[in-house]
């Protein structure tokens, strides 16, 4: 059987023996169906199409991992290098020997944890190339799992799966949408890995939706909610979910002055 994956979304599904009927994540009305329809596609399959593995060294301590072409989304992963171990934030929809080399390289990894369902991508294939080592998903979130294994743990509110990095349940986009705090990013000022919780813009500046691709708003409230959760963290530099999609500096300050500015227009003032 195969682990089918999804064109449209590259998310992984559980293994069947033949591609699934449907895509939940993308039935939902955050994510989309093409046109064409549903579409699946297999490692084996991406491979064979030239698909690779893309690192990149982001800063000490942390590097870039991405699929080249991109898949799905197109989103990237996050690999944090800490004294107590690795850590991957986010995940994509592709995994080869050589980025499991990279990896092994950097010290292996010691735990997954993804800002929302729609980048857990390939995730239980990258946990069993590493020992199964844990899957962090938010208990709010644990019914798009669209791959189950015995490597995922649930959590909810803070949490901190290594020591240095914490897992923050912000919601807004999905009830457990999160970020992670790395204490020791950015020279020591901390750096705030995102993704699509709190998404940087080509301006630097960063925004908060329900959907993206269907550009449904959140409310006002929601969006000072998904602040206040990050407001207790020292952080000067915020890594979104893409290639170059970095506020380098003042990120809180970024943070705060995008949503005065996302309230101002969604209260029409």
């Amino acid at each position: 059987m195969e682990a089918y994956i999804c064109r449209t979304c590259g998310v992984q599904q559980a293994e069947s023996e033949g591609p699934p009927s449907h895509c939940a994540i993308c039935d939902d009305e955050r994510q989309y169906v093409p046109r064409g329809g549903q579409r699946w596609v297999t490692l084996t399959a991406l491979r064979g199409e030239g698909h690779r593995t893309e690192l990149r060294e982001l800063e000490p301590g942390l590097t870039g991992i991405g699929a080249d072409p991109p898949v799905g989304i197109g989103q990237r992963a996050l690999l944090v290098q800490t004294p107590t171990g690795n850590f991957l934030w986010d995940c994509f929809g592709f995994i080869d020997d050589e980025g499991i080399a990279a990896v092994h390289a950097r010290g292996g990894l010691q735990g997954i944890a993804m800002s929302h369902p729609h980048f857990y991508g390939v995730c239980v294939e990258w946990s069993r190339a590493f020992g199964d080592a844990p899957i962090y998903i938010p208990t709010a979130d644990r019914q798009w799992v669209m791959r189950p294994d015995p490597a995922v743990k649930n959590w909810t509110g803070v949490v901190e799966p290594l020591t240095g990095l914490t897992l923050i349940q912000s919601g807004g986009h999905f009830e457990g949408s999160a970020v992670l705090h790395w204490a020791r990013g950015a020279a020591g000022d901390g750096a705030l890995l995102t993704g699509d919780t709190i998404t940087v813009g080509p301006d630097r500046f960063v925004s908060f939706m329900r959907s993206y691709p269907n550009l449904i708003p959140l409310p006002a409230s929601e969006v000072r909610r998904i602040v206040a959760t990050v407001e207790p963290y020292r952080f000067d530099r915020i890594y979104g979910g893409w290639w170059d999609r970095v506020v380098d500096r003042d990120g809180k300050t970024a943070i705060q002055k995008s949503a005065d500015r996302y309230i101002r227009w969604i209260q029409g003032s």
